[in-house]
């Protein structure tokens, strides 16, 4: 028989939800029928699982350690003693959120286990503070809220909690969280300018094509159509430094649409110019993308318990390579 004992981060979700957490690898019919027979109650209760807990609540599994560790998949929990954490550079931290610097070449997130990324290094630090515990785990993982490609590096934000969490994956959704981000691209841009164009991808390259109008195999409508802002900061000989505005968010937009306007990425290996990208790196070393999320200005209105987080405004450490390009 064990216990839960719900915290302010599982507080909030269905008793469900809270169960297919903990015996994650269980039939939802199993965790039905244990409900049904009393195995599983609330607050000494028998109980179904669309009740929603409040912080505070006990739910207890009238099971064997056996079945509840035959139903508990740990792979992708870190192990004790094994949580140090590799570089990981904060930018902000406080008791709900954390925001770091990802650098060039690491994912946001991993996708198999075993995987290096961001979202696990700041889970291993975490756990490395004491700030959160391998049991807690068991019930809210802690997690990204924004993701960007493995080779483009810059900004990343954390939700230590589940309000936190909640309240900022709303915020990147409704698009009331301004993302700007910093890139050196191909030639002289001389103007600011919005402009709009139409994304498809291709699943099986991982690759976009944007044009002017949408093509055939894509529905003229919002979920394709694409909103890009820039701003020159600075010209040198062969590239400009440019300031950007990601007023939608699809995979590789960025990279993909400027391009498109004949001002591809240096470095960019899938859109940019492969004759540039050579002499980038036989000079300056660089193999990646020069795109970089700069900042990140949270909405003017948020929700509790984030109020204190309105309107503020966060900025990385633009790669040195970025001004030695775009230098007078």
């Amino acid at each position: 028989m064990q216990k839960i004992t719900v915290g302010k981060n599982e507080a909030g979700q269905s008793l469900l939800k809270l169960l297919s957490k903990r015996l994650n690898t269980a039939p939802k019919s199993f965790i039905y029928k244990m409900l049904r027979k009393k195995n599983i109650e609330l607050n000494g209760k028998k109980t179904d699982g669309s009740v929603i807990l409040r912080e505070g609540d006990e739910v207890s599994l009238f099971l064997s350690d056996e079945t509840i560790d035959k139903f508990s998949s740990q792979k992708m929990l870190p192990q004790e003693g094994k949580t140090s954490t590799r570089a990981l550079k904060i930018v902000y931290e406080d008791d709900n959120i954390l925001i770091a610097d990802k650098p060039q070449g690491l994912l946001s997130q991993s996708a198999a286990l075993g995987d290096d990324s961001v979202n696990e290094r700041i889970i291993a630090y975490l756990i490395s503070e004491s700030k959160l515990s391998i049991k807690e785990l068991e019930t809210f993982r802690p997690s990204i809220c924004n993701r960007l490609d493995r080779n483009t590096g810059g900004l990343i934000t954390f939700g230590k909690t589940l309000p936190a969490l909640q309240i900022l994956n709303k915020a990147f959704a409704s698009r009331d969280l301004k993302k700007y981000y910093l890139c050196v691209v191909r030639g002289a841009v001389d103007s600011s300018g919005l402009f709009e164009a139409y994304l498809s991808k291709d699943e099986k390259t991982n690759k976009v094509t944007v044009t002017k109008k949408p093509v055939k195999s894509a529905k003229e409508n919002d979920t394709d159509l694409i909103k890009t802002e820039y701003e020159p900061l600075r010209r040198g000989k062969d590239f400009t430094l440019l300031r950007v505005h990601l007023i939608t968010g699809k995979s590789h937009q960025i990279r993909a649409h400027l391009a498109m306007l004949g001002h591809p990425i240096a470095g960019d290996p899938k859109y940019g110019d492969p004759k540039v990208n050579k002499k980038l790196e036989r000079e300056f070393g660089v193999r990646y993308q020069l795109l970089y999320s700069y900042e990140l200005t949270m909405p003017e209105k948020m929700e509790e318990p984030l109020s204190y987080l309105e309107g503020r405004t966060f900025r990385g450490t633009v790669p040195e390579i970025f001004n030695i390009l775009t230098a007078d």
